[in-house]
C-alpha cells in the first residue's frame, strides 16, 4: 500500500515540478504569476495528499492527523480556487473538494482508513491541469 502512495504522489510531484520547469518558457508576466500561484499551491495539495495518506495509514495511533490532513487540503483548495478562473481547474478542484468531503464524511461514520483513491486521483489532476 505504500508503494502504491508514493507512487501517486511522486506523479502529482513530478507534473508540479515539470510545470515550474516548463512556465517560464511558455508564459507571459501576468501569466507567469498565475501559472506560478497553480504550481505552487498543487504542490501544496500534493503534500497535503501525502500527509493524508500517512494519516490514513496510522489513523488507529492518531486519528486527529485524518483531519488535520483534510483540513490542509481544504485550505489549499480555497487559496486555488480563489486565483484561478480556469474552467479545467475549476472542475479539477471541485472534484478534489467532493473527494474530501467523502472522505470527511467516512470518517464522521468512523471509518478509520477511508478510500483516498479519489482524492489521489483528483489531485493528480490538478497537477496535470497546472502543468502548462
Amino acid at each position: 500500500m505504500r508503494s502504491r502512495r508514493s507512487s501517486r504522489t511522486s506523479r502529482v510531484a513530478l507534473a508540479v515540478a515539470t510545470a515550474a520547469a516548463l512556465t517560464g518558457l511558455v508564459a507571459g508576466c501576468g501569466a507567469l504569476d498565475k501559472a506560478m500561484d497553480c504550481v505552487k499551491t498543487a504542490d501544496a495539495i500534493a503534500t497535503s495528499v501525502d500527509k493524508l495518506s500517512t494519516a490514513v495509514s496510522t489513523a488507529a495511533d492518531d486519528p486527529t492527523q485524518l483531519n488535520e490532513a483534510l483540513n490542509d487540503i481544504d485550505r489549499e483548495l480555497t487559496n486555488l480556487d480563489d486565483t484561478t478562473d480556469n474552467a479545467d481547474l475549476s472542475k479539477a478542484v471541485d472534484d478534489l473538494n467532493k473527494a474530501v468531503d467523502n472522505v470527511r464524511t467516512a470518517v464522521e461514520k468512523g471509518d478509520e482508513t477511508p478510500d483516498i483513491g479519489p482524492v489521489t486521483d483528483a489531485a493528480t489532476e490538478i497537477g496535470k491541469v497546472c502543468t502548462p
